[in-house]
């Protein structure tokens, strides 16, 4: 585990010196800005309209940062050729590829953290209340979610051959399931077989990032998530983040280099 957590300290060095963080930096006083409007209203739905906005600008902009992140780990190295002086050492090729999920994974949760905390004072200086449970559920939530994407797309850049397809693919593929992944199982009903039976197969075997959008919780201050269900959530989000980092790393052994 030493040589996993080192080379996540690498990528994590990495994204300070890129620009990843200075967009975050931006995309935080822009945030910052907006809620800074609820001044010239007092309507209470305004409010909770400029705090969804600004919840689904966190989205946008965390997949982001993790699509592109973790998208140029591994083809990077193999440009730079510092793939083969990294594998020479007493390394084997599933903790390169641990690490730089580990990598990417922290650097969203730094993502995250910062925008949360800006977003959460903010909208305590506007509400005058600070509901903290319900940011760490949310918070949580999305991290999990997050950590699914950045392991499928660390998977599609072994299968994919090129930077930009690879990013296209799991954008359009995370856009798609967060869409209309819920909804797969109403669509296969108005099908006849076997449309009905694939749709409804794809449907049980997609991982369902909706299930981690909760939020609502904080836009409206609904009551928390009972803790079972909120804990069988990030399970849920561990399993299919395990099951796309093993896929990654037997692709990986099969995968010359070079």
């Amino acid at each position: 585990m030493t040589k996993v957590f080192a080379i996540a300290g690498v990528v994590l060095k990495e994204m300070y010196r890129r620009k990843d963080f200075y967009v975050l930096f931006i995309i935080t006083v822009l945030l910052s800005l907006i809620m800074a409007s609820v001044n010239f209203f007092n309507e209470e739905k305004i409010v909770r309209y400029l705090k969804e906005l600004s919840l689904l600008l966190i989205w946008v902009v965390s997949l982001v940062i993790a699509v592109t992140s973790a998208a140029r780990q591994i083809p990077a190295e193999r440009e730079q050729r510092t793939l083969f002086p990294l594998l020479a050492k007493p390394v084997t090729r599933s903790q390169v590829l641990l690490g730089k999920f580990l990598g990417c994974w922290l650097s969203t949760a730094v993502a995250l953290v910062c925008f949360y905390v800006f977003f959460g004072l903010l909208a305590m200086t506007r509400e005058h209340e600070f509901l903290v449970l319900n940011y760490v559920q949310a918070a949580m939530l999305h991290w999990f979610m997050l950590g699914i994407v950045i392991a499928f797309v660390l998977f599609g850049s072994l299968a994919f051959t090129a930077i930009s397809s690879n990013v296209t693919i799991s954008a359009i593929l995370t856009v798609a399931i967060l869409v209309v992944g819920r909804h797969l199982n109403k669509v296969a009903l108005q099908l006849i077989e076997p449309g009905r039976s694939i749709i409804y197969a794809l449907y049980f075997l997609i991982p369902h990032l909706e299930l981690f959008d909760v939020r609502d919780l904080i836009v409206h201050n609904w009551p928390l998530i009972p803790w079972y269900y909120w804990a069988l959530a990030l399970a849920y989000g561990g399993m299919f983040t395990a099951l796309f980092l093993w896929l990654a790393c037997w692709l990986f052994q099969k995968k010359q280099v070079n």
